[in-house]
């Protein structure tokens, strides 16, 4: 830990340089995960032509390097450097409502870079944020992400110990991040709908909390105007009182993250094996 800490006190623009150096490794040398990314930008964009999807493939191998040197710079950096890189837009729609003691749900997607995201929205809110995430089996990685995530004061809750923790606090005004593109356990219950082309299973776990609760959903749109610079744009998702049809959030969700990543393709994830199982298994 100490030598991350240590690294993450250099300058971003050299750690930009570790990061081209990476960016060749992975993307000409090892080339980090191509079949992945190739079958999932084949199925997402087949109206695009194969040096559209080349193209597309290495500005998201640029985007995830720079994804890793900005995370460790997140270690360290200060909220006012911060503040200038990761613009929120529409903050209020969060703030106001904890303040008139609502409980908000905030759903997000895997674009980069989620933690300055994560980092940025935990500096305006404070312990008023909750983070749901998938714990790390790596006890290094975990502690770092521990760390890194709660130094704003958010707080972390292991996804399986998420409802029994929403229970027990449904009371407590406060934003609760949940990144809802995650791919469910097969032992889970999922929803499945068409996603880039492909039926996809999704959690529906937000939906149901927020028609129960009465709780205000919100989404966040994200671009990256430079490099090292984000906006991230919040908009309500969903409020009460909500539509009687069944999965309409989850829907508006799949909806809004299409859209994103039609706009941003380079910007998500397109390296996690979303689609590794088929519908249905």
């Amino acid at each position: 830990m100490f030598v991350f800490r240590l690294i993450s006190r250099l300058p971003l623009s050299l750690l930009y340089v570790f990061s081209d150096f990476l960016y060749l490794i992975m993307c000409y040398v090892i080339q980090y995960r191509k079949k992945v990314i190739e079958s999932n930008l084949f199925y997402a964009f087949p109206e695009k032509s194969s040096s559209e999807r080349r193209k597309i493939k290495r500005q998201f191998y640029r985007n995830f390097t720079d994804s890793l040197a900005e995370t460790v710079k997140l270690l360290t950096i200060s909220e006012e450097d911060l503040a200038k890189r990761v613009k929120i837009v529409n903050v209020q729609l969060v703030l106001d409502k904890i303040d008139h003691g609502e409980l908000i749900i905030g759903l997000t997607s895997h674009f980069f870079n989620w933690e300055a995201h994560l980092l940025a929205i935990q500096a305006l809110v404070r312990q008023r944020c909750e983070v749901v995430y998938q714990k790390v089996n790596n006890p290094f990685f975990e502690n770092l992400m521990q760390e890194l995530r709660g130094r704003f004061g958010g707080k972390l809750i292991e996804r399986k110990k998420f409802q029994r923790n929403f229970l027990r606090e449904r009371n407590n005004p406060r934003l609760i991040v949940l990144a809802a593109d995650q791919r469910p356990e097969k032992t889970e219950i999922r929803y499945w709908k068409e996603f880039m082309n492909r039926e996809t299973a999704f959690y529906e776990g937000a939906e149901k909390l927020a028609k129960k609760f009465n709780h205000t959903v919100v989404f966040s749109h994200v671009s990256k105007p430079k490099r090292g610079h984000y906006t991230f744009t919040y908009e309500k998702l969903a409020a009460p009182p909500f539509e009687d049809s069944e999965h309409s959030i989850t829907n508006s969700f799949i909806q809004q993250t299409e859209k994103n990543i039609r706009m941003e393709p380079a910007l998500y994830l397109w390296s996690h094996d979303r689609w590794k199982k088929s519908a249905r298994q």
